[in-house]
């Protein structure tokens, strides 16, 4: 049985109304149907496995968490304990979004990389220790070995954001959709890749993803963008080894939410999406379990191989060692 429960937390320095963050952590746990679960709806958690790994997951921009349940769900029945959340902020004036948590004073020129970027991590990061302290999940979390999962501006967050010296507790992260480019509005040159840090990543993309490539101007690329152009360049230029690139074939922007919200975010910028396949949210799956499990032993390549050889699903796959 997987189960979840809500956290809610303050964002210091962040001002009312914005300043709040609700958490979904999802489990796996062992009904026992006493009276008090009945009552209550708390089921205890299966505490065979512990100490479990952890997944934060940063959404996308106006990317609701009900739109990432079933990465927690199915990641939770792989013995990784994952958490979603929602914060609604205004991170840029008179925008006032779904956020992953952008820290704008550290994402400019002048400033990146002398501090986090990702401004909702030191408050979930707080938040789980008490969780570990006291929960259902009391004493069942390895928080020293914490992933940051991410979809879009959440995975360019997650990317940025990698680095065990502001986060020691940090072993990798994994992303879809999402790169590492630099926008010309906040005072870049063209086509500026960010450099990246040094924990273990697993970049992904699909082969139809609208949405990055309608998305080129704001690096001011030279020539048509095509969807996986920056998640390559990000690879290629912005990573220093233990990083794996994967491309999966004929997969959209939003194939990472499920179901997707077309009333918020902006997929209506997709072109010749398709029906994005189950089999293909199974495969993201397999890859983010084998990617922190191999992580966990020191042992991604072998793992990860053996997902994608031979396999007609993934269009690119490159890794840095």
């Amino acid at each position: 049985m997987i189960r979840a429960f809500y956290r809610s937390a303050k964002v210091e320095g962040a001002s009312a109304p914005y300043d709040t963050i609700t958490l979904k952590v999802y489990y796996p746990a062992i009904f026992g149907d006493t009276a008090e679960e009945r009552n209550t709806g708390v089921i205890p958690a299966d505490a065979s496995k512990a100490p479990y790994p952890v997944v934060i997951f940063m959404p996308g921009v106006n990317v609701g968490m009900e739109s990432y349940a079933w990465i927690g769900m199915e990641l939770a029945k792989r013995g990784i304990i994952t958490v979603l959340y929602t914060w609604i902020a205004e991170d840029f004036p008179g925008s006032i979004t779904i956020t992953p948590g952008m820290d704008l004073n550290f994402l400019k020129p002048d400033t990146y990389d002398e501090s986090h970027s990702a401004n909702a991590l030191p408050t979930i990061l707080s938040e789980l220790a008490r969780i570990n302290e006291s929960s259902v999940l009391a004493d069942l979390l390895d928080l020293n070995k914490i992933y940051l999962g991410g979809h879009s501006a959440g995975g360019t967050m997650a990317l940025l954001n990698a680095n065990s010296d502001w986060f020691p507790q940090l072993r990798g992260a994994f992303t879809y959709g999402a790169h590492s480019g630099a926008s010309t509005m906040l005072g870049y040159p063209p086509a500026t890749i960010l450099p990246l840090h040094d924990l273990p990543l697993l970049i992904m993309g699909g082969t139809e993803d609208g949405v990055i490539a309608e998305s080129s101007h704001r690096y001011a690329l030279e020539g048509k963008a095509t969807p996986t152009l920056l998640l390559e360049r990000t690879f290629d230029e912005a990573t220093n080894g233990d990083a794996t690139l994967i491309i999966i074939e004929d997969a959209n922007h939003f194939l990472i939410s499920d179901p997707d919200d077309e009333t918020t975010g902006r997929g209506f910028l997709e072109k010749g999406a398709t029906e994005n396949d189950p089999k293909l949210r199974s495969l993201l799956i397999d890859l983010i379990e084998a990617f922190i499990s191999s992580t966990s032993d020191d042992n991604v390549n072998d793992l990860i191989d053996n997902i994608v050889k031979n396999n007609p699903l993934i269009s690119k796959f490159k890794r840095k060692e």
